[in-house]
């Protein structure tokens, strides 16, 4: 790790500070090799006072279980039937990696226990079928989990339950991450499976608002992989009860929970629950942030150089759009006040962060201000995303004779012949 590497997750420290983050473990990420760097990466939570509760399945083992003594298991994932011997297996995986956890948390020097904090009932019939010893979840004895993790020890909860009578019943993990995120008022739900998060249509998604969440999932898009939609459904569901952030993240990839809590463009998938993106005014202390934004676009001749003193002198006219305080995008309103006329300028967008919508967002928040001002008409000056502007800003190709009689001189001076992009408003 880089000392800049450091300096970038200070911001994270304080906000992160004392909160609870409950995450989620399948059973197929125990059995991986990456599984001991994950339990580091718990420790270094730990060590920056952020309060884990870590969650974790048995899907994979009961399934291992399951072919190794011959007898079938009526349901790997504690949301179908349960008999007799899938109870035993099930309370035999979830045995076993509840043991592996501690022990590998001990040796990170983690203080870990496990809790009995789940309480459950029959599930019962459910379209006329007997679920038999599946359990549905009634309450989180919170008063348990807290008193744990006021004494810096991290609660390990393996997906059984117990009725008033000390019976056991099988709870699905995704489920009891929500509720013990829900009771703990937690800071974020983290799923670490065996996949690298949520795609439509073989593309990748970074983030979405579980707005746009429920809207995909009641559509006919269907996401991948399919194995992972429980996770979808969970993520909308702990979204839509208070939890602010869920994120999907393959724990199989070395140091991905540490990137996704601490870097701004993540590892995953980021499902929020509110509009976590902000686009805010620029101040002085910005300039900085400004330059190293549209650094490498003006080194590729993207946008024309700018030195710090112009940064300056302009700064009332500079917007930035923040994830989670941390600027990754920034735009110009230059308003040729006698012609009515804004131009947009040093539109950009960081890398990581691309063909996220973001920069529409920056437009569309231009074309707002604008119509607010008054103003008739923008203009940009483009030598390369002209046609972003034409086909996602809704702009077309103009002549010098539309620009402000100032930007005409400028633009001739220039020598960069640059595309003339129009909008009318």
């Amino acid at each position: 790790m880089k000392p800049t590497d450091l300096r970038g997750i200070l911001q994270y420290i304080p906000l992160f500070r004392n909160r609870p983050f409950v995450i989620s473990l399948d059973g197929s990420v125990l059995d991986h090799k990456n599984f001991g760097n994950v339990l580091l990466d718990i420790a270094v939570l730990r060590s920056l006072n952020i309060k884990v509760i870590l969650v974790h399945g048995a899907a994979a083992q009961i399934s291992q279980l399951s072919k190794k003594s011959g007898v079938s298991a009526t349901d790997l994932w504690g949301s179908g039937k349960t008999d007799e011997a899938t109870l035993e297996m099930a309370i035999q995986a979830a045995n076993l990696n509840t043991h592996r956890i501690l022990a590998g948390l001990t040796a990170c020097g983690v203080h870990a226990a496990q809790s009995n904090a789940i309480r459950a009932n029959p599930a019962g019939l459910i379209k006329s079928l007997d679920l038999l010893n599946t359990g549905k979840i009634h309450r989180i004895e919170s008063v348990c989990l807290n008193s744990m993790l006021d004494q810096g020890i991290t609660p390990v909860m393996p997906p059984l339950g117990f009725n008033a009578e000390g019976n056991t019943l099988r709870v699905n993990s995704d489920n009891v991450a929500i509720r013990v995120a829900e009771k703990l008022n937690a800071e974020k739900i983290v799923f670490m499976t065996a996949s690298n998060g949520l795609y439509r249509r073989q593309e990748f998604i970074r983030e979405l608002s579980v707005e746009e969440l429920n809207e995909l999932l009641d559509s006919e898009v269907e996401l991948e992989p399919k194995g992972i939609l429980s996770k979808a459904r969970c993520a909308a569901e702990a979204c839509r009860s208070g939890i602010p952030r869920v994120h999907i993240i393959n724990g199989c990839i070395d140091e991905a929970l540490l990137t996704e809590i601490y870097s701004n463009e993540g590892i995953g998938t980021l499902i929020y629950s509110d509009e976590y993106q902000q686009i805010r005014k620029a101040e002085l202390k910005d300039t900085n942030s400004i330059l190293r934004l549209i650094r490498n676009s003006v080194e590729n001749e993207e946008l024309i150089s700018r030195e710090r003193l112009d940064i300056e002198k302009q700064i009332d006219c500079f917007h930035l759009i923040e994830i989670d305080g941390n600027p990754v995008g920034c735009v110009a309103l230059i308003i040729y006040e006698e012609e009515q006329i804004g131009e947009v300028a040093c539109l950009y967008v960081d890398a990581p962060h691309a063909n996220q919508g973001i920069g529409q967002k920056l437009l569309g928040f231009i074309n707002r201000t604008s119509k607010e001002r008054g103003l008739k008409r923008l203009m940009a000056l483009s030598t390369q995303a002209f046609s972003y502007f034409e086909n996602k800003g809704g702009f077309r190709q103009g002549e010098q004779e539309e620009l402000p009689k100032d930007k005409r001189e400028q633009y001739v001076r220039s020598g960069r012949n640059s595309r003339i992009m129009i909008k009318d408003l």
